[in-house]
């Protein structure tokens, strides 16, 4: 097992699992959360000030490292604006892309490379159609996007990124890992402190909770419940084939996925009815043909995200699961209000 892979399966039995942090971690999470409180007291106080991007800016965000679900609820969120007649825009840091992690700012469509780009910004121009601009500041890359036809920014990921003037926020937390072990990073798997809840504007738990630590209590802020919901397999190549899923139930299957949280993509595959090889890599990995090449005629699944990178592979048999954010009815029209008040309180103040 490489060494990256090992200290990743370490960690994250200590973030979800029942082993107990090292006091070398303790003390670094000790001295990450005084930087956090320093930094977040600066911007309070306005020793440190916000900027925008020129237009209502909506964050999705989470407070843990990993994946909980903000892609897809970045996609839901772009699809309501538009349906309240708006012209929504993308931007993110573009994690993965090697061009994106040496500055500056890029715009992304659909046939950009997620090597260069990142592979969630180019699934997400895939999906949308939309404006997405990725750069690690994420001020320059709002301003960017502001020049395009759009009149409403969303931010894939920075809620830590304060710099960034934000009118909504919106958390995504995994219902089935909760916030893990309630510790600051690296001893846990929070990159802010479980306080920082009671602020924002919306906390959406993703999936069904299982065994994970409590949340606090955030009475004063609304949760809603998100699923992803995937049923159509689409193949790799550019066949343009499609299958159900359930018609692979009961039927063997090599399942990949380099997200977040791999397990749900697997947990997903077996409530589906089939049975996977499971075969998870880290996060935003970049696939070569011989690990994804299994000789024994079972066809491949992966995630989306996975295909973005994983279509000049050349791989047989193998398919994607897109999926998509789905709330019940009523929760879904308060969310929209949410949205739409936002922009509409933005707007009032421009025109004052």
């Amino acid at each position: 097992m490489p060494a990256r892979e090992a200290a990743q399966r370490w960690l994250q039995n200590i973030w979800y699992g029942q082993a107990r942090a090292p006091w070398s971690l303790r003390t670094l999470s000790a001295l990450y959360g005084g930087a956090m409180r320093l930094r977040a007291g600066a911007y309070r106080r306005q020793l440190l000030s916000q900027r925008g991007g020129g237009c209502p800016l909506i964050v999705v965000g989470n407070l843990t490292v990993g994946g909980s679900g903000k892609t897809p609820l970045v996609i839901w969120t772009c699809e309501q604006l538009r349906a309240l007649g708006l012209s929504p825009g993308i931007i993110l840091r573009g994690y993965g892309g090697s061009l994106a992690q040496r500055g500056g700012v890029h715009l992304v469509d659909a046939r950009s490379d997620p090597r260069l780009l990142g592979d969630e910004a180019v699934l997400l121009a895939q999906r949308t159609g939309l404006p997405v601009v990725v750069g690690r500041d994420r001020v320059a890359a709002a301003r960017q996007l502001a020049r395009a036809p759009i009149d409403v920014i969303v931010a894939d990921d920075g809620l830590q990124h304060l710099r960034l003037a934000r009118d909504l926020e919106l958390v995504v937390i995994d219902a089935a890992r909760g916030l893990g072990n309630g510790r600051l990073l690296p001893a846990g798997p929070l990159r802010e402190s479980a306080a920082r809840l009671a602020e924002v504007q919306a906390l959406i738990l993703n999936g069904e909770p299982a065994h994970a630590a409590p949340l606090p209590a955030t009475k004063a802020v609304p949760r809603f419940h998100m699923r992803l919901v995937g049923e159509r397999l689409f193949a790799l190549d550019a066949s343009g084939r499609q299958l159900e899923l359930a018609s692979l139930r009961g039927r063997a299957v090599h399942a990949v996925a380099g997200i977040g949280d791999p397990a749900r993509f697997f947990r997903q595959l077996r409530a589906a009815g089939l049975t996977p090889t499971e075969h998870a890599f880290p996060d935003h990995h970049a696939y070569r043909r011989e690990e994804l090449s299994f000789a024994d005629g079972v066809p491949l699944l992966m995630t989306e995200k996975d295909a973005v990178k994983c279509r000049p592979l050349g791989l047989h048999d193998a398919w994607y699961l897109p999926v998509s954010a789905s709330f019940p009815p009523a929760e879904a029209g308060a969310l929209r209000e949410l949205l739409q008040a936002a922009v509409r309180r933005v707007a009032s103040l421009t025109q004052a």
